[in-house]
């Protein structure tokens, strides 16, 4: 018996850090500005580094650190990043028992890093994508709980199997979906959202799911609360963060900390959360304490779980505000 699986991407990961020079400011981006290259040059890059990421890889590490018995289900390909993300999980303690390998090759990304606000993720979707229900040996699945990170393409079709294995067995479940999972038709993603125990998302995605402006936070949290019966976690990046367990609200600023990457903020949030959330006994102001340190934490680092909190870390702890959940 497991106390965590993780299901969500696997990806090599590589990051670069490039002069400030390569970006140019202009309206035809959609952000105001842009990374730029001559046509046909060579480009020199300050630093480079390799690490495994991947939203189930990199929430498998935080539930391993904070000493919980902890198994990853995904796919790779049949190539070195793959065998490197083996080894990752075998080096971190996380169980491999659950990873299947497909003809795609293995999930990449690479990130553009210019500064400690601005990056660019260029991203290669392969195997991840082909989790089908089929590779998933439900015979041995047995978890106290189950976290989803976000799933595109066939994977993301198996989130509803996942999640009905999980209600059907009494497993809890943790959801921080990607856009895909958001987009998917309606009644499909509402029987899906009434099975989760914890809900995580950040302002654009439950903007996106809402069909409410970000700042209008209450009206967001009575909508998702009509959805989803469990807990709501609206992160807002440097704003902090939000929950909702139906009764109350919860609030928190985050950390000051020098950012050196940004990679992995979500995942270290959302994986501490759940794991102060066990360890705490339901406890949601711990759970928020421990997430945001952790993200806290994994922003100080390269990578997306060099710079993790461990079981017995000493960390600070935010302030948690808690106001009585007055609906309209």
């Amino acid at each position: 018996m497991f106390d965590v699986i993780t299901f969500g991407s696997a990806a090599q990961d590589i990051f670069l850090r490039l002069n400030k020079k390569q970006v140019i400011v202009g309206k035809k981006f959609t952000a105001g500005k842009g990374v730029c290259f001559d046509l046909g040059s060579k480009v020199d890059v300050e630093e480079i580094y390799f690490y495994c990421g991947g939203g189930g890889i990199n929430t498998s590490a935080t539930f391993a650190k904070q000493g919980l018995k902890t198994a990853y289900c995904g796919a790779i390909g049949k190539d070195l990043a793959g065998e490197e993300i083996i080894k990752d999980l075998n080096n971190r303690g996380v169980a491999v028992d659950f990873v299947k390998e497909k003809g795609k090759p293995t999930n990449h990304s690479i990130i553009f890093n210019l500064s400690q606000k601005d990056r660019t993720i260029i991203a290669y979707r392969g195997a991840s994508e082909l989790l089908a229900r089929e590779d998933i040996p439900w015979d041995k699945m047995g978890s106290r709980w189950f976290y989803l990170a976000p799933l595109s393409g066939l994977a993301c079709e198996t989130s509803k199997s996942i999640i009905n294995f999980a209600k059907e067995k009494e497993i809890k479940i943790a959801f921080n979906p990607g856009t895909f999972q958001i987009s998917l038709p309606g009644k499909i993603l509402s029987e899906i959202l009434s099975k989760i125990d914890i809900l995580i998302l950040n302002q654009e995605e439950a903007s996106f799911l809402t069909k409410i402006p970000f700042i209008k936070e209450k009206e967001i949290f009575e909508k998702i609360d009509k959805m989803c019966p469990g807990i709501a976690i609206m992160t807002k990046g440097a704003k902090g963060v939000v929950a909702s367990d139906g009764r109350y609200f919860y609030s928190a600023n985050v950390l000051k900390t020098k950012v050196v990457d940004k990679t992995g903020a979500g995942d270290s949030f959302g994986a501490g959360f759940v794991s102060g959330f066990i360890k705490a006994n339901g406890d949601i102001g711990y759970a928020m304490q421990l997430g945001i340190a952790n993200s806290a934490s994994c922003l100080q680092q390269w990578g997306a779980k060099n710079g993790l909190l461990g079981e017995g870390d000493n960390w600070e702890k935010v302030k948690i505000k808690k106001l009585k959940y007055e609906k309209s």
